[in-house]
Parts: structure tokens; C-alpha cells; sequence
């Protein structure tokens, strides 16, 4: 405890410097804590989400009493967004229990609405076709899994639910029907966030950890040759680094409520959640009150071995030396697995995730991240030996001799900065593997909106919704099933064959003005000329037309899916009576599949026809909803690794230029003039990022494909991602270079040479 205690006497009585130092180190330290506290309140947030979820499901059964509660549950879209309608006639005998958020079931006519529904009212009071009643109330927090869902609960009567109703017997499943992510989706965003924010993270803390980590070994090596031991020595340095990292943080802690209650409220992109969601949770704090400072006294304990062993060497400055060559061992074996996944796509049996493959994978690409940090100071040491004692530069000279002087250096300078690039190759793959399995193999997207929903205005401003390049009307025919030689209905497309030729993958043989029969010879179809389908009207003087099929045909190659492809005949508009408007007929719309134009596309559907029901071909909503959420997650994860990378790197050049005022002071009080020296302080940084920035380009690429081909896409390598990759590194190099050379300073002090 005394050693303890000398620590601190001597941290706040030894001057301005370490003072300042200290509190350096918390403010760092606290940043990590708040990156790390927020990185593992994720999937406390996403279990809270559908916890909820599961707690307000209704329980139904098909033989409950005569006069039980009935209820009837729709899931729309509106846009984007999924709208749930939840229909409740009450009953007199069964379960009276109110769904969570709501005191009692509501009553016929009642409305309850969810805080965005009440707001969408007053913006878009079409919507209130949607909810046949008068808003009763709003639901609380317990009755929606996060603030912005487009939630209702509508009272009605028994008779109007009496078809398709279910007697209620309760609310609550033990999971989540529609989770936030699907538990295979949620292991690759732990993954991606894992080696985007914590790699990172445990460098950053490190490089706090060790700042001023010069002065502090000699300061140590002065106590150790006064007399004290080892372990003495050990806690004395233990004073400052883990009261700095405790302090750190709970300021972290701090920072991290803060930052909670901004933007719970604020949200993020297809993100929301409630304040109580994001608190911090036991576990959480013991990690952060308990990981920081036992980090920093780790790596405290590490640095300041060779100040206790060996105090002589410390205080004349003795050559370190050489980094072993054993610290390349994880990267030689990360890189072998890496390379061993990759080399299975060549194959003719690519390598799968299932088994074993699922966890070397992860560890091959760990141990290729870990293994890069640890081998760039000998990589480094050997790149400076060698351009030192081939080069002519003075410049190249002096820098090349300062980092092969101090190699461990240049891992807390560019460590950072490298791990980011090397990252961003991982988050690349996690999305294409997330798109692959989730976005239509089909270029285009289907929109169908019953055409008795829209009218022809709304119609016409469908048409010019951006993304929106064709559109065609199609029609089923009248069936009786009492008639006799009639098998099956038909659909037929109403469009001229510009419009068809949009809306297909291939068309050949239309013309214009004529109907034709369509066939479509990867799907089969080939409808019978010859057969007659009648196709009924509203509006017109003309309720019912009978068409048959004629001889002349069109072949087709429709999308999959597509609504397109399941017609039999196209119709000119012309063709059909003036002023009619088929009974049974959907309006199309057809864009582009992109998942970013997909959401614009149905938010502006919406916008003009807010009552129409439009069902997206092919395409789950909340699968939509899904891919937003982890591309939200993924850029946090790139923000928090930015913000953690750019801060390790300005953390410690600032810190090697403070320790190094005396060696700048001495080289220029010799005669170097100042741009020799910003030139120095330039390539020191330059040159060993430039290295470790080429090595994360390549194993990060090697990992993103490996991953890629044990995830069994369609695409394995990913070069498309390689030039914006390589533009950030670059990006990267040449802020390095700027912000270094500043660093230097104009004011020089000889009195610093003397200071010990």
C-alpha cells in the first residue's frame, strides 16, 4: 500500500506534465469505455426490442367459447415500414386480459395508436381509412418494440369478426415472431462489431495505458537503483496507469448515459429504442470498472519489466533491443487459415461454415488482425535497418534510425489507423453476405396495388414516383364454377409492347395495336389459342367483355418473380371499352431492386396512395427493415473504429513528440534546420503506416473472401470494394503526414537537453 501511495505523491507532485499526462490518459481511457460499454449494450437493446415483441402476441385457439373475445390480426406495409392492425371483439365469457400498453381491450369503435401512428394522422389523415373508429388512447412503451413501430388496436364487434376471427385466450409467445435480426444475421453483426470496434478498442486502451511511457521508465529505473523491489517498483507504476483507467472509466460510464439518453431520443437510421433499453446492465459495468484498469495494469506491468530488470539500461538510454522474431508466429498462422478457405473456392467443394470451418474461421481472422499489430514493429525494424543503411538521405537517415531506435513505438502510432483499414475489408464482406442473402436475385422490383384502390389521378402520379421506369395494368378473367368447359381463369396485361419490353427481361415478336397470345418458354407457358375468357367491368357501358386467345403469340422472358410472368395474353388499352376499369386488375409498378431504392420507392407510393394495400413482388417488408437495421449497426461500428483510430493515432504522435523534444532539440541545435526536421517527423510516421497499411489492403481482402466463400454467396471475391479501400488508405497516409508535421514545434529549449 505504501508503494501505492508513493505513486500517487508522486504523479500529482512532480510537475504540471504529469498531471496533465494523467488526465490524458482518463479522458482516452474514457472514450474506450464509452465505445466498449456501447459495442455491449447492442444485444441488450436488440433483446428488449423483441422481448416486447413477443410479450403483446396474442394467443388464439379455434375452439374457444361460443362468446369468447375474438381477434384478428393484419400485418400491412405503409411504405417502408410494416403496419400492424390488431382487431379486438370483446366477448363475455374467455380472457379479459389487455394486451401490454393498454389498461383494458378496447371497445367497439375504439382506436388505440401507437406515438408515430397519432403523428401520422395529422400528416396524413388519409390514413384514417385504415382505422375505422375514433383514437381512444395511445399505447404505452410496454406495448411496442420500439418508439417509431406503426402499431393499432381496434375495437370492433363479434359479427364483423366472426369469419376469420380467433378467440383470444391471452398475449405472449416465448419468442419473437419478426426479431429486430434473425439469429443467424445477428452472429455476423457480433462478428463484423467485434473485429470493428474491439481489435481497435484493446489497442487504444494500450496506447493510453503507455503514454509518456519514456519518462516513466526512467523515473522507474530511478526508484528501482535507490533501493526499491521489483514489486514495489511494479505498483508504484500500477499507482498511475489503473487509477487513470478507473477514472477513465466512470467517466466513460458517464459518458456513455449521456450519449444513451441523446440518442434514444434522437435515433438512428431504422434504428429507435427506448431509454431504459440502452441502460447500462450489471454486467456491462463490472466490465468496463473491471477490464480497463486490469488492461492497463497489464500492459503497465509489461513496459515496465525492462525498467525493474535491467534500471542501468533504462537510465543511460542503452540500444534496446531487436523485437523477436516469434511475434510473426500468430500472423503465419492466421494467415494459413485465412489462405487455406480461400485456396478451397478453386475447388470444386468450397469449404461451407458449418462445424469446425464456423469457428477456425473466426479464428483465422482474429488471429490475422492480432497477428498484423504484433508483427509491425519488427516489420518496421527491419524496413528501417535496412532503407537506413542503403540510403544516402540525411532525412530518411535520421527518421530510419529513430524508429529502428524504437520499433514498439510505431505499433501505438499506426496501430490504430491499420486495424481500421483492415476492419473495413471485414464490414465490406459481412454486407455483401448479408445482401446476397437477402436482396431478389431479379435487377427489378414489382410494386402491385389493387387498381380499385387508387384512382386514375393517383394512378397518374404513381407513374412519375422517383425510381418508377414502367408500369402496366393487368386483369383476371370471370370464373363461374358452375359453367361447364371452363378449367381455370386467365391474367392478362394491359400494355403497349414499349411498356411490356420495360417490365420483362426479354421480348420478341409484339406489335402494336394487336392482341397477342404470351409465351414464356423458361416458365412453360404456352396458353391454347383458341380459348375464350370473359373479364368484367365497372364504369363503362360495357360490364362484361369476352377475349380469345389468338394464334399470333409474343415470347417472353419474364423476371423471377414477377407478375408479369404468370399472364397468358396482352391487351392493347385500346382494346378495351371506353371508360371501363377491369373488376379483378392490379396496377404494376417496376423499379430497381436496390434495397435503399426499394424503401424510397415504397415511401413515395405511400405518400400519394396511403389507404392502398401495395404488396412488394417477392419481397418481405420486414426483411427490408432487417438489412436497414445492419447496415445502421455496421456504420456505427465504422464510426466508433474511426473515431478509436483516429484518436490512438493523435494520442500518440502527440505523446512521441513531447518524449522527443530533447532529441529534436539536440539535432537542432547541431544545425538541422527545421523542414529537415518536419520531413523527419513526417517519414517516421509515413513510412511505417504506408507498410502497415499495404499488409492490411491484402490480409484484409484474404480474411473478407475467406468469409465470403465459407458463406456459400455467389460472390467470393471482392474486388469492386478495392479502390475505395485503397483511396481511404491513401486518404489515411496523407492526413498522417500533415497532422505529423506540426509536431515538431518552432520554439526551441535548450534547457531540455538537461532535464531528466
Amino acid at each position: 500500500m505504501s508503494e501505492f501511495l508513493l505513486g500517487l505523491r508522486l504523479l500529482f507532485g512532480s510537475g504540471r506534465g504529469s498531471r496533465i499526462r494523467f488526465f490524458l490518459m482518463a479522458a482516452g481511457g474514457s472514450i474506450g469505455v464509452c465505445c466498449l460499454a456501447l459495442v455491449l449494450t447492442i444485444p441488450a437493446i436488440l433483446d428488449a426490442h423483441d422481448g416486447r415483441d413477443a410479450a403483446r402476441q396474442p394467443l388464439t385457439s379455434s375452439n374457444g367459447p361460443a362468446d369468447g373475445t375474438l381477434t384478428l390480426q393484419r400485418d400491412d406495409a405503409y411504405g417502408s415500414q410494416p403496419f400492424t392492425r390488431v382487431f379486438i371483439a370483446r366477448g363475455t365469457a374467455g380472457t379479459q386480459e389487455a394486451p401490454p400498453g393498454l389498461r383494458e381491450l378496447p371497445r367497439p369503435g375504439e382506436v388505440f395508436v401507437s406515438p408515430k401512428v397519432r403523428e401520422l394522422l395529422r400528416e396524413a389523415p388519409g390514413i384514417k381509412g385504415r382505422l375505422p373508429g375514433h383514437v381512444a388512447g395511445v399505447i404505452g412503451a410496454a406495448g411496442l418494440s420500439q418508439p417509431d413501430e406503426l402499431y393499432v388496436y381496434i375495437g370492433t364487434t363479434r359479427a364483423q369478426l366472426a369469419d376469420e376471427g380467433r378467440t383470444l385466450k391471452g398475449f405472449g409467445y416465448s419468442y419473437a415472431p419478426s426479431p429486430a435480426i434473425d439469429s443467424s444475421t445477428l452472429t455476423d453483426v457480433r462478428f463484423a462489431l467485434a473485429t470493428l470496434v474491439l481489435l481497435p478498442l484493446g489497442i487504444f486502451l494500450s496506447v493510453c495505458a503507455r503514454l509518456s511511457a519514456a519518462s516513466r521508465m526512467r523515473r522507474l529505473a530511478s526508484l528501482r537503483l535507490l533501493g526499491l523491489s521489483t514489486r514495489g517498483t511494479q505498483r508504484v507504476n500500477a499507482a498511475e496507469t489503473v487509477v487513470a483507467a478507473l477514472l477513465g472509466a466512470v467517466l466513460g460510464l458517464g459518458e456513455f448515459w449521456l450519449l444513451n439518453q441523446v440518442m434514444s431520443r434522437v435515433g438512428l437510421p431504422a434504428l429507435r429504442w427506448f431509454p431504459g433499453d440502452g441502460a447500462l446492465s450489471g454486467s456491462t459495468v463490472a466490465v468496463c470498472l473491471i477490464g480497463a484498469p486490469a488492461l492497463a495494469w497489464f500492459v503497465g506491468r509489461k513496459s515496465a519489466r525492462e525498467a525493474t530488470a535491467n534500471p542501468l539500461a533504462v537510465r543511460r538510454t542503452a540500444v534496446p533491443r531487436p523485437p523477436t522474431k516469434w511475434v510473426g508466429l500468430l500472423l503465419v498462422v492466421g494467415l494459413g487459415l485465412v489462405c487455406g478457405y480461400c485456396a478451397t473456392a478453386f475447388t470444386a467443394h468450397p469449404a461451407s461454415s458449418r462445424g469446425l470451418n464456423a469457428v477456425l474461421i473466426v479464428v483465422g481472422v482474429l488471429a490475422t488482425g492480432i497477428g498484423l499489430v504484433l508483427t509491425l514493429p519488427l516489420l518496421s525494424y527491419a524496413l528501417s535497418s535496412r532503407i537506413a543503411r542503403s540510403t544516402q538521405s540525411l532525412t530518411l537517415n535520421l527518421a530510419m534510425r529513430r524508429n529502428e531506435a524504437e520499433p514498439g513505438s510505431t505499433m501505438r502510432v499506426v496501430t490504430g489507423l491499420v486495424l481500421l483499414v483492415y476492419v473495413a475489408s471485414l464490414a465490406q464482406g459481412v454486407l455483401i453476405q448479408l445482401e446476397q442473402a437477402t436482396r431478389p436475385e431479379s435487377p427489378v422490383q414489382e410494386y402491385s396495388v389493387s387498381l380499385s384502390a387508387v384512382t386514375t389521378e393517383q394512378q397518374r402520379k404513381l407513374v412519375d414516383v422517383p425510381g418508377i421506369h414502367a408500369h402496366a395494368v393487368t386483369m383476371d378473367s370471370w370464373w363461374d364454377l358452375q359453367a361447364p368447359g371452363v378449367t381455370h381463369a386467365t391474367t392478362a396485361v394491359v400494355a403497349t409492347c414499349a411498356q411490356l419490353e420495360r417490365m420483362v427481361e426479354r421480348s420478341k415478336g409484339c406489335v402494336d395495336g394487336t392482341m397477342m397470345r404470351l409465351v414464356d418458354p423458361d416458365s412453360g407457358t404456352n396458353p391454347k389459342p383458341g380459348e375464350s375468357y370473359p373479364f368484367r367491368f365497372d364504369g363503362g357501358k360495357v360490364k362484361e367483355l369476352t377475349l380469345t386467345l389468338p394464334t399470333r403469340q409474343a415470347a417472353i422472358t419474364a423476371y423471377d418473380p414477377s407478375a408479369i410472368g404468370s399472364t397468358e395474353l396482352i391487351v392493347p388499352p385500346t382494346a378495351l371499352p371506353a371508360g371501363a376499369r377491369p373488376q379483378s386488375a392490379h396496377f404494376i409498378l417496376t423499379g430497381s431492386s436496390d434495397p435503399d431504392q426499394v424503401r424510397r420507392t415504397l415511401d413515395g407510393i405511400a405518400a400519394i396512395a396511403p389507404i392502398a394495400e401495395v404488396e412488394p413482388v417477392g419481397l418481405n417488408v420486414q426483411g427490408l427493415e432487417q438489412i436497414a437495421v445492419v447496415k445502421t449497426l455496421l456504420a456505427l461500428g465504422m464510426i466508433m473504429g474511426m473515431i478509436i483510430g483516429v484518436a490512438a493515432f493523435v494520442v500518440s504522435v502527440t505523446d512521441r513528440a513531447v518524449e522527443r523534444r530533447a532529441q529534436v532539440t539536440a539535432v537542432t541545435l547541431i544545425g538541422a534546420r527545421a523542414t529537415t526536421m518536419r520531413a523527419v517527423q513526417c517519414a517516421q510516421v509515413v513510412l511505417p503506416l504506408g507498410l502497415g497499411l499495404l499488409l492490411a489492403l491484402v490480409t484484409g481482402k484474404l480474411a473478407e473472401s475467406s468469409y465470403l466463400i465459407t458463406g456459400g454467396g455467389a460472390i467470393r471475391w471482392d474486388l469492386a470494394g478495392l479502390p475505395l479501400l485503397a483511396l481511404a488508405a491513401l486518404g489515411v497516409v496523407a492526413a498522417a503526414a500533415v497532422s505529423a508535421m506540426p509536431l515538431v514545434g518552432r520554439r526551441i529549449d535548450p534547457e531540455l537537453i538537461r532535464r531528466d
